[in-house]
C-alpha cells in the first residue's frame, strides 16, 4: 500500500503547460484512468493525478474527475490520528476550495501535518500547476480540509 507514496513522488515535478500545448504527462493521468474525452492539461488535474497514482499502486480510486469524491472513497482517519498514521499508511487529505459546501475542491497525499497546516503531495499544486509538496491550511479563508481517508486493500 506504501506503493502509492513512491509512485506519488515519482512525479514531483510534471507541470502543465500554459497555453495550447499539453503536458502528454498531464494528459496520461486522465486517458490511462478511462476519461479518454479530455483534451487538454488546463482541466483540473488534482483528482486524475492522485486516480492514477492509485491505479498504479493497485488501489481503488474514484470514476469522476471531483476531488470531493474521495470523501465516498476508504475509511475514514480522524484529525487527531493523522500525524501518527502517515508514516505508516498513506493519508489522503480532501480540500474545500473557494466554499466549503459546493464542489470545488482538491486531493492529495497527506505528508506532514501539525495544528495549523498539511502538506499535500500531488498534482495541480501551486500556481503553475505542479505535481509537488505545499502547504495549505487546515481552515484558511479560501480553503480549508475537508478530511482525511486511507485506502482499504
Amino acid at each position: 500500500m506504501m506503493d502509492i507514496i513512491k509512485i506519488a513522488l515519482s512525479q514531483v515535478g510534471i507541470t502543465e503547460i500554459k497555453g495550447p500545448e499539453n503536458n502528454p504527462e498531464v494528459m496520461k493521468y486522465f486517458h490511462e484512468t478511462g476519461r479518454t474525452w479530455i483534451n487538454n492539461d488546463s482541466t483540473p488535474w488534482c483528482d486524475a493525478a492522485m486516480d492514477w497514482c492509485a491505479m498504479k499502486a493497485g488501489l481503488k480510486y474514484t470514476p469522476g474527475l471531483l476531488a470531493r469524491e474521495w470523501l465516498d472513497t476508504g475509511i475514514k482517519v480522524k484529525s487527531e490520528d493523522v500525524a501518527a498514521m502517515i508514516l505508516e499508511v498513506p493519508v489522503l487529505v480532501i480540500f474545500w476550495r473557494i466554499q466549503k459546501i459546493g464542489i470545488y475542491g482538491h486531493v492529495g497525499l497527506c505528508v506532514k501535518k501539525n495544528n495549523t497546516t498539511v502538506w499535500s503531495l500531488g498534482g495541480n499544486q501551486g500556481k503553475i500547476g505542479q505535481f509537488n509538496i505545499m502547504p495549505y491550511p487546515i481552515n484558511g479563508v479560501s480553503m480549508g480540509v475537508l478530511g482525511y481517508r486511507r485506502f482499504w486493500e
